[in-house]
């Protein structure tokens, strides 16, 4: 049997001491932290400890990560869909803009030889001893045609034209006096206006 010294005195030898039987005592010095397998038992402890606090602070980590990208993902599922979503309302409020601007564009093409007409005859309504026959629109120019029962008429309604601001220029092609018409003096007439910018 072997026996352990763990308090570091050595034993005397008794009378036995050259005996068959037993071994001689072992002592191994203790020294003032205790034995060397106690504080590797206790190094290997403390490590164990601080690598296990340390997986276990790498794995509430890695399971909050996984939480926080499953939640990020699902919001990113619903706001593509908001995205799409939107993108669709987008297109939708662009053709409704464009169906809009052609028909506002065909509602002035409407009313446009509108406008120049009503134009055209309140100026010669507010022309005193003229009468118009015929109008004829031309993209740029217009040529109207007409009845006056003086020279002075005419030059009143070329006048009157030039005032409204609409024509940059208005020419006489050609005016003659009527002689189909006995009972008073009468001029028919052919002018030529130059559309302005206004």
């Amino acid at each position: 049997m072997i026996r352990i010294n763990l308090l570091g005195i050595a034993k005397q030898k008794g009378k036995r001491g050259s005996g068959g039987g037993s071994s001689p005592d072992v002592a191994m010095p203790a020294g003032p932290g205790g034995s060397p397998m106690v504080k590797i038992l206790v190094i290997l402890l403390v490590v164990g400890i601080i690598n296990a606090g340390y997986w276990w602070t790498l794995d509430k980590q890695k399971r909050e990560i996984a939480a926080k990208m499953a939640i990020a993902e699902a919001k990113n599922r619903e706001l593509a869909e908001v995205k799409a979503r939107y993108m669709e309302r987008q297109r939708q409020a662009e053709s409704y803009k464009r169906r809009v601007d052609v028909i506002d564009s065909l509602r002035k093409a409407q009313t446009g030889p509108t406008e120049l007409l009503n134009m055209i005859g309140d100026t010669v309504n507010g022309t005193e001893a003229v009468w118009l026959n015929s109008m004829k629109d031309e993209g740029n120019n217009i040529d109207i045609v007409g009845m006056a029962l003086s020279n002075d008429a005419v030059a009143n309604l070329i006048n009157n034209l030039q005032k409204t601001g609409h024509f940059r220029n208005v020419e006489i092609k050609e005016t003659y006096q009527d002689d189909r018409i006995k009972e008073m003096q009468a001029f028919q007439f052919t002018l030529s206006c130059e559309k302005g910018k206004s």
